[in-house]
């Protein structure tokens, strides 16, 4: 559809992800004309789903988490035929593979936990208190920390440094995208309360039903994809074409690259990049539905996806998902099977290679200091929303979009 420039939008919003879906549905319900602007064919951003040689794949192993706040208002779990990871992780260690169960859920299953396993008598003390405060405390009083990283607020817990090499390490690597667990603490306590109280899963369809969603209770008028936006302009966005969309206000709700050139001046955080390799073999290696970790680091994850939903694969073969960090070159990426092989216990050399995907900017670089909410407003009339403004999860993308939402309502309610 071509853009003209007789049309006045209360609103545009460009980029149709998870923030921008959230931003352009509560302002349709505030009653404002809202235009959403996507560049490619489809929504989603980087929670996308697509159909590989017969398997369901998303853009990046990603995983659903029923707790967020946000979510519990915004989407319609039934709907999304939810199928779960196991609560807890396996973790190959140089004795095998170890479990870290989560007692009140599977209390049959935390013989690893026991002292001298996984971990000594003092950590699971610690790692208990640590749980209890993150999993009852108020989330005001989490995100109200001092500004250290995980690994400073792991060791103030009491949690050993070889706890932190065995498990948390390995574990959190593959949570922020980054090994040297300098993120956020308060991020970090609130990434392990969603944990503790929420459930690990992936609908049925892929991760892409979830944005799927979002856009399918937007009217018809308001989203429009296949839109490329090259710019700003005084009264709205340009467009590849050169049109114009014009509008009072102008939300870029865009990855963090894409945003900055959007809104020249606008400082935002290092993305962290993740590759994700799917492999089909006849013989799934491991039949659980669980995420597996290598206390070694030589991946970040990885997991049989079709113990998690047998549909993601139509011939009947598995379908196994392995994440490592940044984009590996051919030697880095040869070593990952033998590694597999190691972790899995199983012989992988008939696995074949169906899909690679590396996602640029996968999550915000979220150092100790940084906040974990902030304002989108970027200058009059221009905002700027998604995971680098808030946390970087599904959580922060759709707060910073429902955030987004009320600042451009007031503003313009102010303005009239």
């Amino acid at each position: 559809m071509r853009e003209t420039d007789d049309v006045r939008y209360d609103v545009v919003v460009v980029g149709a992800g998870a923030a921008g879906l959230a931003c352009a549905g509560d302002l349709d319900a505030a009653g404002l004309r809202v235009r959403l602007l996507e560049a490619e064919g489809t929504v989603g951003g980087r929670m996308r789903t697509d159909r590989v040689k017969g398997f369901t794949v998303d853009r990046g192993f990603q995983v659903f988490n029923t707790s967020y706040p946000q979510v519990k208002r915004r989407i319609d779990l039934k709907a999304l035929r939810l199928r779960a990871f196991t609560p807890g992780v396996l973790v190959h260690t140089r004795e095998g593979l170890r479990r870290f169960a989560d007692p009140t859920r599977r209390p049959k299953e935390c013989r690893d936990l026991l002292p001298g396993r996984l971990m000594s008598g003092r950590d699971l003390l610690a790692l208990g208190a640590l749980s209890a405060r993150d999993a009852l405390a108020p989330p005001s009083v989490l995100r109200g920390g001092n500004g250290t990283t995980t690994l400073t607020a792991l060791a103030e817990a009491g949690v050993s440094p070889q706890l932190v090499e065995t498990f948390f390490r390995p574990f959190l690597s593959g949570v922020f995208l980054e090994d040297e667990l300098e993120t956020s603490a308060r991020f970090f306590h609130l990434v392990w309360r969603s944990m503790l109280r929420g459930t690990l899963c992936l609908p049925a369809a892929g991760i892409g039903a979830v944005p799927a969603q979002l856009a399918s209770r937007l009217p018809v008028h308001v989203l429009r994809t296949g839109v490329a936006v090259t710019g700003t302009a005084p009264d709205g966005v340009s467009l590849a074409g050169g049109d114009v969309v014009r509008a009072r206000a102008v939300v870029v709700a865009t990855g963090q690259r894409v945003a900055a050139e959007l809104l020249p001046g606008l400082r935002v955080p290092e993305g962290r990049t993740v590759t994700t390799l799917y492999h089909a073999t006849a013989e799934p290696p491991l039949a659980e539905p669980v995420l597996v970790v290598d206390s070694r680091r030589r991946i970040l994850n990885t997991c049989v996806l079709t113990a998690v939903h047998p549909g993601f694969s139509t011939d009947g073969r598995a379908l196994v998902s392995t994440s490592v960090l940044g984009s590996p070159g051919p030697t880095e990426t040869a070593a990952v099977l033998p590694a597999l092989s190691e972790v899995y216990g199983a012989d992988t050399t008939d696995w074949e290679l169906v899909h690679r995907v590396t996602v640029p900017d996968a999550l915000p670089a979220m150092p100790g200091a940084v906040p974990l909410s902030r304002s989108t407003r970027f200058a009059p009339g221009r905002y700027v929303c998604g995971d680098h403004r808030a946390t970087g999860s599904l959580q922060g993308a759709l707060a910073s979009g429902a955030r987004a939402a009320r600042e451009v309502i007031q503003d313009l309610n102010g303005a009239a």
